[in-house]
């Protein structure tokens, strides 16, 4: 939500488009029948009604970006109307896409989370979208981004909203520390010691000033996740049928986020919140922050005072899984619907419009091409913090998606917070994470 501006920009759309596509795409895909050349012009006239789901409440900011996409593609498309339809979450958006699916009224096209993959595909829901685009389309893309858009070789989704985890640090705090203000930790062992200086007491003993804060809850496991890149293994295979919680790297990534507040009271212990950390990292309360590069725009608009922002420290190797969302179209509707899908799809990742979400929101610019933009160019030249991400994905890895994936999540997030509320230690969480997981995933095993 990943990441995302999980309060304000968990984006999600479900568009319903009611007519027909273009002409210049393949007419006929999984059995059905294609139209001639006469037919789809005719049908090309026909007026065109989109709905597109959006999940913020009506109003807020990112309605006004959603209007104006939605405004362009009908000035580009007159027969096309989007509809833009505001309320809802990620994970409510989920829930009414599979209830729509099971009810046989399948939308056409959502923008889901990138780790809703297997979700949809035990659902038999999406559309296998790798011949409906080109390869150089698809390789457009940055490759840590298509980790999770493929099984296999079939791509099912197409990146759109995506993010990274990245640490952001208060340069003022760090120069009043006397820690070097350009020069982010680079390694586990630099970020201690600087947490340690930063952490700041009263007269009375009381922490003031954290040094660090993680968020510990909603997204643990993504947090974790990035922690054991960095220790050298990713928590799960690729095709969505296992997990590896219980390596010992991932013993040691947990030893190390626990000990930073049981151990080295550098970060609050218990529990800290997704969406308190930002907060405490723009108020001052925190002097460096792990989260969501799709905050980066928040940070930017509301910190009053020099921040940077860096990879995540290195222990045997810099890492960070992806997050954020994917468009995916759905499979039982007709041709024409699917055809105008990915129109709207070509639409929103066109090289401009990449450049301009990333600018608006701090998401990821998800293609190389978008930043060979005029755009993207002079945002990042006078603002060189948005390239961290970008530069980071060559570190970048798939984030955990499973079939039976919200089950997964959650029993691994709830096991990581006892870890971090000192109820069980790292290696019995990660034990019980891996029999729990194994015993929901084996039936896709076989």
């Amino acid at each position: 939500m990943k990441k995302v501006l999980l309060s304000v920009l968990a984006t999600t759309f479900v568009l319903s488009a009611c007519g027909q596509g273009t002409a210049d795409k393949p007419a006929a895909q999984n059995g059905n029948a294609s139209s001639s050349p006469a037919e789809t012009a005719k049908a090309a006239d026909k007026p065109v009604d989109v709905q597109f789901y959006f999940p913020v409440a009506v109003g807020g900011p990112i309605t006004k970006l959603i209007d104006k996409l939605a405004d362009d593609f009908h000035k580009e498309n007159p027969n096309i109307t989007v509809k833009p339809v505001y309320g809802g979450s990620y994970q409510d958006t989920m829930t009414k896409v599979a209830t729509a699916v099971q009810g046989g009224n399948s939308p056409d096209i959502a923008v889901l989370l990138s780790t809703d993959l297997y979700s949809l595909l035990s659902m038999n829901a999406i559309e296998d979208l790798t011949p409906r685009f080109s390869k150089d389309y698809f390789n457009g893309f940055y490759e840590a981004f298509m980790g999770n858009t493929k099984s296999g070789d079939t791509v099912w989704s197409v990146p759109f909203q995506r993010s990274t985890i990245v640490m952001y640090y208060n340069k003022d705090l760090f120069k009043k520390a006397g820690l070097d203000p350009d020069k982010a930790p680079a390694n586990w062992n630099e970020l201690k010691e600087a947490a340690s200086k930063l952490t700041v007491k009263d007269a009375s003993g009381k922490v003031t000033q954290w040094g660090i804060e993680i968020p510990s809850t909603g997204y643990q496991y993504w947090m974790l996740q990035a922690m054991s890149l960095q220790t050298g293994t990713n928590i799960m295979s690729n095709d969505g049928k296992k997990v590896y919680f219980n390596k010992p790297e991932v013993q040691e990534a947990l030893q190390f986020y626990t000990d930073l507040g049981r151990k080295d009271k550098v970060m609050p212990e218990g529990t800290l919140e997704w969406a308190t950390v930002p907060s405490d990292f723009i108020s001052g309360k925190t002097a460096m922050m792990f989260h969501t590069t799709g905050n980066l725009t928040k940070v930017k608009t509301d910190a009053k005072f020099n921040f940077g922002v860096a990879f995540l420290p290195a222990n045997k190797q810099y890492g960070s899984p992806t997050g954020g969302g994917n468009l995916y179209v759905f499979k039982n509707i007709p041709e024409e619907r699917k055809a105008a899908a990915v129109k709207f799809i070509e639409f929103l990742t066109k090289p401009e419009r990449v450049a301009q979400w990333s600018i608006d929101t701090g998401y990821v610019g998800t293609t190389k091409a978008s930043y060979e933009t005029d755009l993207l160019k002079n945002y990042v030249k006078d603002f060189p913090q948005a390239a961290v991400a970008r530069d980071q994905l060559q570190y970048a890895d798939s984030e955990l998606s499973t079939y039976q994936n919200g089950q997964v999540t959650k029993l691994f997030n709830d096991n990581i917070q006892a870890v971090l509320l000192g109820k069980m230690t790292p290696k019995e969480a990660l034990d019980k994470s891996q029999q729990q997981a194994d015993e929901i995933l084996k039936s896709f095993q076989k």
